[in-house]
Formats: structure tokens, C-alpha cells, sequence
């Protein structure tokens, strides 16, 4: 059987707003699926709160695990973003207005009549050694340093962003999927499909509950980059639905 391997990537959210409640997340959902197309898999997705130490400390502590860590959040013109310096800490090199990023936002404000405000230009402070992340929405440039990306809160510009860095991305194979729904109960299913599960380790078997008016019944999602492997184990869970439905198992 083929063995297929994979970059991996993680995501950090920043910002007391969103642990507040007071900002739904809008960004871990589409990151997740734009790795998943790029066949990267994503391993882990922490939160944590505008504090520049423990920023630095979940970024160390991602980088050294996945192939890529990206952030949102934290990268405007407020106090509270801090984002960038605690990049900066957790590479341990220093952080200043970088020429780069200080030309795109004079030339940005420039064209659109605003003034350039010293809360503008602190979006333009960079930590030494990293490359800017294209940002065409609102020109202000997300961090590439190492293996971390760190880009916007804001969906729009974080989109853009994300556009802007998969280029330099290190691509998988893609991961393929099936799913098959069922008014059965995981009680009844989880058994068998735990054993089909066992039979294939190149596979990965979720399950997923739903409310029927009787019950509860199933949705199965199988998931594997071997087309070959996730055809066969397919072909079994259909089987094996089949079976319990036969047994009486399913509600209506």
C-alpha cells in the first residue's frame, strides 16, 4: 500500500475579543479548508488573549511541531495589537518600522487622502529578518518569518492574504473523501465501524450525530489520500449499513 506523507500547519487565533465572546471566529473554518485543498493537513488550533508573552509562547511552541503556523489577529493600529512585537519576542530578534512596509502605507494614504497617523505607521513596524505578506484589500502587509504566517483578523484581508502566501506553500496529496447518511443510531453503528476502522489504518472514519424524529441517526464521512483504500473501505461501511438495516436498525 502507498504511504503518503504531508506538511502540517496550526492555527492561532489572537485576540481578547474573540475569548470575550464578543467576535465569532470566521477564520479557523476557511484556513481549514483551504489546507485541506492545498493537502495540508491541519493538526491544532489554539486561542489566546492579546498578551505579548503568551503569544510568543503558543508561536514557539507551534513552530516547533508543524511545518506551518499561521496567526490572525492582532496586526492593527491599536495598543492592543500586539501581534507583531510578540512575534518578534518569540524569534528573539528585534522589531522596527521597516522601509518596505512604511512606502506601501504613505503611498496607501496618500491615494486615499488619510493622514499618516503614527497609530497608522505602527502597522508598518516589522520584526527583523521577516518578508512582508502581500495585503491588496487595505495595503497594511501581513509578517512571513520562519515557518509562521501572521496575518489579519479581519476575514476579507485575511483571505487575501492566505491567496498570497499558498504559492510559497509546500503542497500534498489532496485529501479524498466519501460520506454516506443513515437513520441509525452511532450505539448501533459504533461497533462495526470501530472494526472497520481497525481494518484500515491508511483511513480515517468519522461520525457525526443528527436529530430524526424517531431518534438519531448517522452521518459518515471517510477520508484517505489512497483512492484505492478509501474505496474498499467504503464499499464496507455501505455494507455495513446495509446490514443494520436489515437487522431492523434503522428509525423513520
Amino acid at each position: 500500500m502507498a504511504e503518503h506523507t504531508a506538511p502540517t500547519a496550526a492555527v492561532l487565533l489572537i485576540g481578547d475579543e474573540i475569548l470575550s465572546g464578543r467576535t465569532k471566529d470566521r477564520n479557523l473554518g476557511y484556513i481549514a479548508d483551504y489546507m485541506t485543498a492545498l493537502g495540508i493537513d491541519l493538526k491544532e488550533a489554539r486561542v489566546v488573549a492579546d498578551d505579548e508573552s503568551e503569544i510568543a509562547d503558543a508561536v514557539n511552541a507551534l513552530r516547533s511541531k508543524y511545518t506551518y503556523v499561521f496567526t490572525t489577529g492582532g496586526i492593527g493600529p491599536t495598543h492592543d495589537d500586539i501581534t507583531a512585537d510578540s512575534v518578534a519576542r518569540a524569534f528573539g530578534v528585534t522589531i522596527d518600522h521597516d522601509p518596505r512596509a512604511v512606502e506601501i502605507l504613505k503611498a496607501w494614504y496618500a491615494e486615499i487622502g488619510r493622514e499618516v497617523t503614527p497609530a497608522r505607521m505602527r502597522m508598518a513596524r516589522i520584526p527583523e529578518g521577516a518578508e512582508l505578506i502581500e495585503n491588496p484589500i487595505s495595503k497594511a502587509p501581513g509578517i512571513h518569518i520562519g515557518n509562521v504566517f501572521v496575518m489579519a483578523g479581519i476575514p476579507k484581508v485575511m483571505h487575501a492574504m492566505l491567496d498570497a502566501v499558498a504559492p510559497k506553500l509546500q503542497k500534498g496529496a489532496p485529501v479524498l473523501s466519501r460520506s454516506v447518511s443513515a437513520n441509525i443510531g452511532e450505539g448501533d453503528i459504533g461497533g462495526p465501524l470501530k472494526e472497520i476502522q481497525e481494518r484500515f489504518p491508511e483511513v480515517t472514519i468519522g461520525s457525526y450525530p443528527f436529530e430524526v424524529r424517531s431518534g438519531f441517526g448517522s452521518n459518515i464521512v471517510v477520508r484517505s489520500r489512497d483512492k484505492r483504500a478509501l474505496d474498499v473501505a467504503f464499499a464496507d461501511v455501505e455494507a455495513m449499513i446495509e446490514d443494520l438495516r436489515k437487522a431492523g436498525k434503522e428509525t423513520t
